[in-house]
This record gives structure tokens, sequence and C-alpha cells, in this order.
């Protein structure tokens, strides 16, 4: 006769249920995002101090904080981010105003993007630090050719992606305001604008980006004031935790720019939150 044996189940103790309840994977990514550039910041540290790297390029992060905190406290750190982040955003509303308009116009007519469709591509290419010298003979040393510059960086991304957002709408969609006798002005504000607003937005977090890089490369070359032009003088004396804090200044206004898209993004287009 066979006998059955019956295995007890296993109970996992308590503490470790919850962890593995607690560590999703989710939570997971969230942890590791935040331990590896602190795991990378103490080996940093580590090579620093037992003279691996040599300290006079790239010194502890703990000294490069301290030169933060002193900046701080000075102000001059708030001043002059004050000033670049100032000069981005009105760059930013020159050159992705018009170019939102004009990215319209090329998706819904045919016409428009035969006429500027070349004019876009040729002049995208160019490098926009070129054209420096140009808009310092144009504008002199004073804060429209910052600006301005700012603004010529902007405009292509937010142009070609709203072009492109505009033609991926299905064409069905056109097709019933055209039926129901909509106007130009309606479709291109009920069917368009919202239609390509996804593209959009990822061309605004684009022109963010390039601002910041323009905007340094402005500051270093004709400025008095401005993280770029800190940047330059911290090299000029030979200031190197100076020149770090600048660095680490502007990718920290990157990433609250590209945060403050985003939620702005979660606003304007609701259908996309769940993606």
């Amino acid at each position: 006769m066979k006998t059955t044996t019956v295995q007890a189940p296993v109970r996992v103790s308590g503490a470790r249920a919850t962890r593995r309840r607690s560590l999703s994977p989710e939570g997971r990514d969230r942890l590791l995002a935040v331990l590896s550039p602190l795991a990378l910041l103490a080996l940093w540290e580590l090579l620093s101090r037992s003279g691996i790297l040599d300290d006079r390029f790239f010194p502890p992060p703990s000294e490069i904080a301290s030169t933060f905190v002193d900046l701080a406290r000075s102000g001059e750190l708030w001043s002059n981010t004050w000033v670049s982040v100032r000069r981005v955003l009105l760059g930013l509303a020159m050159g992705a105003i018009p170019a939102l308009g004009i990215g319209l116009a090329m998706g819904l007519y045919r016409p428009v993007r035969a006429a500027l469709d070349p004019i876009v591509a040729a002049t995208y290419p160019i490098p926009k630090s070129a054209i420096v010298p140009l808009l310092l003979l144009i504008f002199g040393l004073g804060e429209m050719s910052k600006i301005v510059m700012v603004a010529i960086g902007a405009f292509f991304p937010v142009v070609m992606n709203t072009a492109a957002g505009v033609r991926e709408i299905p064409p069905i969609y056109r097709d019933v305001g055209s039926n129901y006798g909509a106007s130009r002005w309606q479709t291109f504000r009920t069917i368009a604008l919202p239609g390509a607003l996804p593209l959009i937005m990822t061309g605004l977090k684009l022109a963010v980006g390039l601002g910041l890089i323009l905007i340094v490369i402005a500051e270093m070359i004709g400025a008095k004031s401005g993280l770029g032009y800190m940047i330059w003088n911290a090299w000029q004396i030979f200031a190197v935790p100076t020149m770090y804090v600048g660095l680490i200044t502007i990718s920290i206004l990157g990433v609250l720019f590209t945060l403050a898209l985003t939620e702005l993004e979660r606003l304007v287009i609701p259908w996309r939150r769940g993606r």
C-alpha cells in the first residue's frame, strides 16, 4: 500500500516576507538609481585621496562640496545661476514660440513644408557655436547675443518635432474636421496642436538641454556673469573645484528643467499618463 507524504508549507519569516513584498521592481530601480551615483562618488573620493587620480584635475568630491557651500554662502553661485537661467528662459521663449507656429504650418500645409524643409535642412547642421562671432558682431557683448544664441538652438528641435507630430496624426481626424466644416483655425487649434503635443514636449526637452549647452558657450566667450563665465574664470585662475561646481550646477538645472517639463506634459497631455 502506497503512503503519501504531505509536506508542510514552508513559512517565510516575517522580515523576509516584508522585504520581498516591499522591494518591487520599481523600488529596486529607484534604489539602484540612488546607489550607483553614490558608489561612483565614493570611488572617486577614494582614488583621489589615495593619489591614484591627480587631485589637481580631479579634486575629491568632498572638496567640491565644500567649494559649493562657500560659493552658495557668498551668493556668487546663485547670482550666476539666475543670470544663466534668465537667459535660457528668454531664449526658449524667443525660439520655441515661433518654431511652434511654423512647425504646425509645415505639418498641415504641404506648400509650406515644401518651401521651408530645404531651409531647415540646410541651417540645422551648422554648429551653433560657430555663429557666436557673428552674433557678437550684430548684437554686441550685451544680453541679446546670448539670448539669440539660445533661441536659435531651441528653434530647430521644436520646429522639427512639431512638424513631425502633426504629420503623424491619423488622416481620419482631419477628414472628420473637414466633413464638419472646421475652419483652418479650428483645425489648427483642435486637431493639429493636441495631436502633435507629445512630440512638441519632446522637442521642448531637447531645446532646454541644447539651450543650457549654448548659454555656457556664449557666456564663456563674451560675458561677465553666468555659469559659463564662472567656469571660464575658474579655468583662468586654475580654481578646479569651482569649475566642477559650475558643471554640477548645470547638470542640476538640466534635471530640474526636465522634471518641470515632465509635470507640464502630465497636465497638458492627460491621456498619456498611464503609458
